[in-house]
């Protein structure tokens, strides 16, 4: 069966849905592709890009208490988290659309082929075995080219998920991370301020105990010259 003969007898219709799909089969090549690198490059830098946006946040939080710093701290996590979750999501519509609605425009091409075949049999009056084979045979070409259209768009877009997956995990397991660290010095800040306030009421206390006993001292100082 040669495709160029299907070609020649088909329609406008499956020249319409062939189109359609050479149109998809690249746009689910590219856009897989794309998708893949990008998603394999976000999980190598997700949970630096994590760590950044915290250590930058942490500077208009040292006046914060620790329930202000914990609740800023998990605010920002959680919207830059949603941020690559969407941008790791970008393009997997388009994929699997592809994978969805690529093999049935590929039955509804063969579909049509055989009636076109069978009309043109019917108005030809010839009914024989190689009259209906030959037609009929060349309008599954249809239903494969569907199916070669829908096999890459389901491995692009199961590849992706699987990777944003591990783009979650990374981002999840430093996410967690962050949170506790920042929760730990939060609670620890308190504690350093009560202490070098402490330190300070000391060191006034001893400077006032020295002044003091100074000022006691004084007037023994200026009445023993007077006794000798």
């Amino acid at each position: 069966m040669d495709f160029t003969t299907y070609w020649q007898y088909s329609d406008m219709v499956t020249r319409t849905l062939f189109f359609l799909l050479f149109a998809l089969s690249i746009i689910s090549w590219v856009t897989g592709i794309i998708r893949v690198l990008q998603s394999r490059k976000l999980a190598d830098n997700v949970a630096d890009e994590l760590s950044q946006q915290i250590a930058a946040k942490q500077s208009d939080l040292i006046d914060s208490d620790a329930a202000t710093h914990r609740l800023v701290t998990e605010q920002t996590l959680l919207k830059h988290i949603g941020r690559y979750r969407f941008a790791s999501e970008r393009g997997l519509p388009i994929l699997g659309t592809t994978a969805a609605i690529a093999p049935f425009i590929g039955l509804f091409g063969t579909v049509w082929g055989i009636f076109h075949a069978l009309h043109f049999i019917g108005t030809s009056g010839q009914a024989g075995l190689g009259q209906v084979a030959g037609p009929v045979g060349e309008a599954l070409i249809m239903t494969g080219l569907g199916i070669a259209v829908a096999i890459p768009a389901v491995v692009f877009y199961n590849l992706a998920v699987r990777i944003n997956r591990r783009v979650m995990y990374h981002a999840n397991d430093r996410a967690h991370d962050l949170l506790a660290q920042s929760t730990k010095l939060a609670t620890q800040q308190p504690s350093i301020d009560n202490q070098s306030t402490t330190m300070q009421t000391q060191l006034v206390q001893g400077h006032n105990e020295d002044t003091n006993e100074a000022q006691q001292a004084k007037p023994y100082r200026s009445s023993a010259p007077s006794q000798l």
